[in-house]
């Protein structure tokens, strides 16, 4: 159940029209990585998530209902910006506030053909106001949505969700000097932090999380790195030393094609780890009954109801 307040989270606020940035801004609205994609994206997550994991259940509601919050903020601001190039455009631009801000006649001509260069929707389609489309005119699309049914999943997808539209408002912020919009700008580019930080730590509540999915990866093929650039390679801990939270060692293939010769493409290895392939055989199995039993102890008997009143109170 939703409850809509009137009152903004942080207050927008918008020294003078700026129909040009307002449109750079639709990419926060209705863009692969502005605040509608993120709300829906774990807002849907979070269905999967309400028996297995309740506590993360209400953590992905509560921050998917404030990314709706913040696409409302940005489409306040959106609105400001176009002040003086909606339908009453000719009664706002006549008027002496407006003329002030535009000073003059020449000013005025010129936001209105910024408006209509940087987007023709705004005073044509939709009468000066924001749509869900990215600032090229392209409508939203459900496929900007991440949701895979496995949290562990679907929180590192949010990761990265996160880190796009953080970077996003950081290259916002250079295309305006209104110091109200920054602020607004710098706000929801920190709230991107935040949760940043709330998925990563959901995240390692669940134990064991790596590798995401159920099933464990072949040990026969986990360490290599495999030199596919060979002129002037590059050695770091990405392909020497210990593999990262695992305790094994990277095997750097310095041919890889004269490997694959040797091996008869990876069939016939030196080690082929048969002890490590029976425990990774044991691990799916636990993996799948923990997975399946976190799910199925979980759901309810008899008829299924998704709220119970009765314990709200």
């Amino acid at each position: 159940m939703f409850h809509h307040s009137k009152d903004l989270q942080f207050n927008a606020r918008v020294s003078k029209p700026d129909p040009a940035f307002a449109n750079i801004l639709l990419e926060q609205f209705g863009g692969e990585n502005g605040e509608l994609a993120a709300a829906m994206q774990y807002f849907t997550q979070a269905f999967g998530a309400k028996n297995p994991h309740p506590d993360k259940y209400d953590m992905l509601m509560d921050i998917a209902t404030e990314e709706f919050s913040h696409l409302e903020i940005v489409g306040a601001t959106i609105q400001m910006l176009l002040k003086g190039v909606n339908g009453e455009l000719k009664n706002a631009a006549d008027s002496s506030e407006i003329m002030q801000v535009l000073e003059g006649k020449a000013a005025k001509e010129n936001i209105i053909h910024a408006a209509l260069t940087a987007n023709p929707q705004f005073p044509i389609i939709t009468g000066g106001g924001p749509t869900l489309r990215n600032s090229q005119g392209i409508p939203w699309c459900a496929s900007y949505i991440h949701s895979n049914g496995d949290l562990t999943v679907d929180l590192r997808s949010n990761l990265a969700s996160e880190s796009r539209a953080k970077l996003v408002y950081e290259h916002l912020m250079k295309f305006t000097e209104d110091p109200y919009v920054k602020d607004t700008l710098s706000f929801l580019m920190t709230r991107e932090v935040a949760h940043y930080k709330m998925f990563e730590a959901a995240l390692e509540s669940i134990q064991p999380n790596f590798p995401p999915g159920v099933l464990q990866a072949d040990p026969r093929f986990t360490q290599q790195y495999f030199n596919f650039s060979p002129e002037n390679s590059v050695r770091g801990p990405w392909n020497q030393g210990e593999m990262p939270n695992l305790g094994k060692e990277w095997e750097y293939i310095e041919d890889p094609l004269n490997h694959v010769q040797q091996t008869e493409g990876l069939t016939d290895l030196d080690d082929p780890k048969t002890d490590e392939l029976e425990e990774t055989d044991e691990l799916d199995q636990e993996m799948s009954e923990l997975r399946s039993t976190e799910v199925k102890s979980t759901e309810p008997e008899g008829i299924a109801a998704w709220s119970d009143y009765d314990t709200q109170r």
